[in-house]
């Protein structure tokens, strides 16, 4: 019985996580800080053995012009492994790759963690039935939401 609320309660955090989102975009809520949160991603990231190839902070670039960001950090990484199949599916999902990853702390202070779903990809570049969009999904849900874990 416990395992059943579990999923409902992560389905409906899910669910709700999307209505404040972009377009493609999955968004869930983190307990951390942003740089926190940030960190944790990353090293589960490496962990699973995909390559970040940057870590970008978009407050600190902020501050090199003289101008106020709340804290902002992007994720770029990924893998052959899961790129390469993907792109065999359209070669211009090679635009949307390496996979990306934003951590951000609202007006409210609340920090969120957010990432384009593959499915939303594949269907942009007309091939929604790419079997590797719900690999790249499962995979993506599952280290969100490592990061996010207490």
């Amino acid at each position: 019985m416990s395992l059943i609320r579990t999923l409902i309660a992560l389905a409906a955090l899910a669910f709700a996580s999307s209505l404040l989102a972009a377009d493609g975009l999955i968004v869930v809520k983190s307990p951390y800080g942003a740089e926190e949160t940030m960190d944790r991603l990353e090293e589960i990231v490496k962990k699973r053995g995909l390559n970040v190839f940057a870590r970008i902070d978009h407050a600190a670039g902020a501050a090199k012009i003289g101008k106020t960001l709340r804290p902002t950090q992007l994720l770029i990484f990924g893998n052959p492994k899961g790129g390469t199949p993907f792109m065999e599916c359209a070669q211009s999902v090679g635009i949307d790759l390496p996979l990306k990853a934003l951590v951000w702390q609202d007006a409210s202070s609340q920090v969120w963690l957010g990432y384009n779903d593959p499915a939303f990809i594949a269907q942009r570049h007309g091939v929604a039935q790419c079997p590797v969009a719900a690999n790249l999904r499962q995979a993506l849900d599952g280290m969100a939401q490592a990061a996010i874990a207490r």
